[in-house]
């Protein structure tokens, strides 16, 4: 069997905050809930010839543009997707695929010369042999599509691709849509400047819809009641522009990098903290956390509650009922929430996740709130219902596991006790492979989390079941022997990983692309590198260069090595 290329990332971010220093804008100085709730545009992803979808080509672009955050806000210098500059949005335009149906896209990236946002160069970072243009390069997330195709960090290009980088191969993209139906997103992936592109606005959601699988569930489907949430944080200077600080925390080492970024604006579908007008039925909500380094734990104010059917790209097998969402940087929950149960005219979705999580500072007044639901008075005739059962995929059989791998996430710091570099495995972007699945393979990997800050890991290409997190006793002595050894057999982490278990939620139990990695804990997961539905192979070569990554989605700086 060939072997795929995986190498290993580790997506760091900035620190920023907005709520003191000169021309920063305080949030209390935006009144909340003032602006409506955009939908972004929808482009569909395929055409109909004699009422049969068929494979389509798109063109969308990244334009520098300015764009209006709030109605109180002087209008932001932003990069947006778009297919025109006046038609750009940020969010981008959520694409709308068929399952089974090609989409092509060609990419163009018509940026200027000069970031609007500070970037450090002493980071592994995409620097243009000129020194001018933007490195851009777009990742499908949760996409199963040939490693030409998936964004990878050093496959970026600049305006009119005048600049390449070393793994670039071509301008259209194929996504070829056979996997599963469910919730995906697209964002910036180039090497070392992920972090200010996305904050810059380059981030939009992509749905692969399967309707004669998903219409007989009967849940919300129309474009009306079926709406994604892109859902992030920003700071803003009083002149309307994107807050960054532009001091390292070890600026003697990396001038101006920090590990995360954090703003106290709560920006849903491109406003912030907007408002939206729904009617007494079910509405379907695809809540994508876009944010660099925020958790969110989504609730109501008024004891509504979610019913959980999907997490990431797949449906869970069954509903669930929860009362709070915990969603990691780059997770995504899709959520039915039935706005008859309340009583209430109105619904106020909060946030209660410490940033970072789960140890740091408390939510604030400004960050806690999200957006607000004005719920219409009178009944509404609602076809749509709530399924016992949605979709049951096989679940992996562990006596199938053709490898068993130990992964572990370091931090390190400087003499004054600040992170200067993360990595997964003790390895540097830059170094040999790594790790080398055949494809179709099972296998299974004891994820080690040895920082203080939860880290949501997610894999190309390969989908993954979360079993169990183990926490570590001992764990200063365990990780002594790790930072000496970096081998978790050698320095027989089965001893240390003997605390307390946390079981995974019932909501999370499903496939995954992504999972919330707790430090100090073993996340046991079971990894497969075939489609979870049909367990078929892959229609492209998945062993070609320049492979896949898998990382850290506290999304910044990349610091990886690569695997065959």
């Amino acid at each position: 069997m060939k072997k795929l290329i995986i190498c290993l990332v580790l997506v760091v971010g900035f620190l920023g905050f907005a709520w003191a220093g000169d021309g920063l804008l305080s949030p209390s100085q935006l009144e909340k809930f003032v602006d409506e709730v955009e939908d972004m545009p929808r482009i569909k992803g395929f055409d109909f010839v004699d009422g049969c979808p068929v494979p389509k080509s798109l063109r969308i672009s990244m334009f520098h543009k300015k764009w209006k955050f709030h109605r109180d806000l002087p209008p932001t210098q932003v990069f947006a997707y778009g297919t025109s500059k006046q038609d750009a949005t940020v969010p981008g335009p959520t694409i709308e695929a068929h399952q089974g149906i090609s989409t092509h896209i060609k990419w163009k990236n018509h940026l200027p010369s000069k970031h609007i946002l500070p970037w450090d160069p002493t980071i592994p970072t995409a620097i243009p042999h000129t020194k001018k243009g933007i490195p851009t390069v777009v990742h499908l997330h949760g996409g199963i599509d040939g490693p030409e195709s998936d964004g990878h960090a050093t496959s970026w290009f600049t305006s009119r691709f005048k600049e390449r980088g070393p793994s670039w191969t071509k301008k259209t993209y194929h996504y070829h849509n056979m996997q599963h139906p469910g919730t995906l997103w697209y964002h910036d992936h180039a090497m070392g400047l992920t972090r200010v592109n996305l904050l810059a606005g380059l981030v939009g959601a992509y749905v692969i819809r399967q309707p004669d699988v998903e219409l007989p569930l009967g849940l919300p489907y129309d474009e009306e009641f079926d709406r994604p949430l892109v859902v992030f944080d920003r700071g803003f200077l009083k002149d309307g522009s994107i807050f960054m600080n532009s001091t390292g925390n070890n600026p003697s080492i990396h001038p101006q990098w920090q590990p995360e970024y954090f703003g106290d604006a709560i920006v849903v579908n491109g406003k912030a903290w907007p408002y939206m007008i729904v009617k007494r039925r079910k509405y379907r909500f695809r809540i994508i956390n876009a944010s660099n380094a925020r958790f969110f734990k989504f609730c109501f104010n008024n004891g509504l509650r979610f019913i959980h059917v999907a997490s990431d790209s797949a449906y869970n097998e069954k509903p669930v009922t929860i009362k709070d969402v915990l969603l990691a940087p780059s997770e995504i929950a899709d959520v039915i929430v039935d706005f008859s149960k309340s009583k209430s005219d109105s619904a106020i979705l909060c946030n209660d996740a410490p940033y970072p999580y789960p140890s740091g500072d408390p939510v604030n007044e400004a960050n806690s709130k999200v957006m607000k639901f004005v719920i219409k008075n009178g009944h509404e005739l609602d076809t749509s219902k709530i399924p016992r059962k949605l979709i049951d995929y096989p679940s992996p059989n562990l006596s199938d596991a053709s490898a068993t791998r130990y992964i572990a996430m370091y931090e390190y710091t400087s003499d004054i006790d600040e992170p200067t570099h993360l990595y997964i495995n003790g390895k540097p972007f830059e170094a040999p492979v790594t790790e080398t699945p055949k494809i179709g393979a099972t296998e299974i990997w004891y994820v080690i989390n040895l920082t203080e800050d939860n880290h949501p890991l997610h894999i190309h290409l390969g989908l993954f079941v979360a079993l169990d997190q183990t926490e570590l006793v001992d764990v200063d002595k365990f990780k002594e022997c790790m930072l000496k050894m970096n081998d978790a057999v050698k320095c027989k982490v089965d001893k240390y990983a003997r605390g307390k278990k946390i079981e995974v939620p019932a909501h999370e139990k499903g496939w995954k692309n992504v999972y919330k990695m707790m430090p100090g804990y073993v996340t046991k997961i079971v990894v497969k590198f075939s489609y979870i539905h049909s367990n078929d192979s892959y229609p492209f070569d998945a062993t070609a260069e320049p492979g896949y990554v898998y990382h850290c989605h506290v999304s910044d700086s990349y610091l990886s090595s690569p695997h065959s």
